[in-house]
């Protein structure tokens, strides 16, 4: 049996088990069909909640920076920032899934919730002296625009009385005046955002209308936060010229269009991931690549972790893997596929022991891809 390298570079599957869980039950689960292979595992994000996971296992030499934000209902959060050491001051990484994110509210605050606490991680990042910012935005709370984190970084958005208008989406049907003199400038090396959406700001497409739901925005308050979110993206626009129709300024309840504004550039969260951990040169030289998500469905194909590793692996000339909790649609152009739903029987067996399922999967992969 001839030795494969392997390369195991997954998404999270969400409610279910983080990025770094499922690359190791995969990788158990090859090793034990397989046990003399090379098995390197690169656990993967697209912008959302695990950015920092993979950024750290990538980079041995990153260090994790605590600090607490006001989290998005005002409570005290203790979270961290991951600093890359490197040239001049290093990178700093920044995850608003874990300082303004909706898995830190119960219940949800609708119209209440707001960005503050990722502004303040961000801020942090800057006065500890880094070079550039690299900031993942999925998994918010918030349909504030990003007005917190600008607030925090040193925006002003004032009522008709002058008095700053209160934190969250509520608030933004006040603001009359931005000021923008005191915005901290962006670090030398510029910001780089990391999402994986690329709808607008406003309308059909846009973060109420797409998002708002999952965040307790329902049919009767649909108008009004929209209004709300329009205001406030006429505001900005005429402080600082941010188009709220551009691809992305949707991203994190309108965060995207803040950062924007700010001056940071939006990128597709899965390739930056990438490029910043080193799996183009990983999968270079692999045999095979398994990478996989909790869902694949229509949307995976628009830029999602299993697409864009699936791409690097063809051009690696490797073979590639497929496993999702549950497949819901046809898992295009894989050499193999596995579904944990499928293995366990029924979705909530499959939830119930992932760990197991993944390893399963893998197992099969190994003899099917071999």
């Amino acid at each position: 049996m001839s030795r494969r390298r392997v390369i195991v570079a997954p998404d999270s599957f969400k409610g279910s088990a983080t990025a770094i869980e499922v690359a190791d039950a995969l990788a158990a689960g090859w090793r034990a069909e397989r046990p003399d292979d090379e098995v390197h595992c690169l656990p993967m994000a697209d912008g959302g909640e695990g950015a920092l996971d993979a950024f750290a296992i990538a980079r041995p030499d990153a260090r994790r920076m605590p600090v607490v934000v006001t989290g998005p209902d005002d409570r005290a959060v203790e979270a961290y920032w991951l600093w890359l050491p490197g040239d001049a001051g290093g990178t700093g990484v920044v995850e608003l899934a874990n300082t303004s994110g909706i898995t830190l509210l119960n219940p949800l605050r609708p119209l209440e919730a707001h960005s503050i606490g990722f502004g303040q991680a961000i801020r942090a990042a800057i006065e500890h002296g880094v070079d550039r910012l690299v900031l993942a935005i999925g998994g918010s709370s918030s349909t504030d625009g990003g007005a917190g984190v600008l607030q925090v970084l040193g925006a002003q958005f004032l009522g008709a009385d002058g008095v700053p208008v209160p934190p969250g989406n509520a608030g933004l049907a006040t603001v009359q005046r931005v000021v923008v003199d005191g915005l901290l400038p962006l670090p030398p090396g510029g910001v780089t955002v990391l999402s994986d959406v690329t709808n607008p700001l406003l309308g059909s497409h846009g973060a109420v209308a797409v998002f708002g739901p999952q965040k307790g925005i329902e049919p009767a308050l649909e108008r009004q936060a929209e209004a709300n979110l329009a205001n406030f993206a006429r505001q900005v626009a005429d402080a600082r010229g941010t188009d709220p129709a551009a691809p992305g300024s949707g991203a994190a309840g309108g965060v995207g269009f803040g950062l924007v504004a700010w001056g940071a550039t939006l990128t597709a969260g899965a390739e930056a991931v990438g490029a910043e951990i080193g799996l183009p040169a990983a999968i270079a030289g692999a045999d095979i690549v398994l990478t996989g998500e909790g869902r694949y469905d229509h949307q995976s194909e628009a830029g999602k972790v299993p697409s864009y590793v699936r791409g690097l692996a063809r051009a690696a000339g490797a073979r590639t893997g497929l496993v999702a909790g549950a497949l819901q649609a046809d898992p295009r152009d894989f050499d193999a596929a596995e579904s944990l739903t499928a293995l366990a029987g029924t979705p909530a067996a499959a939830m119930a022991a992932p760990l197991r399922w993944l390893h399963e999967a893998a197992r099969r992969l190994a003899t099917t891809l071999t």
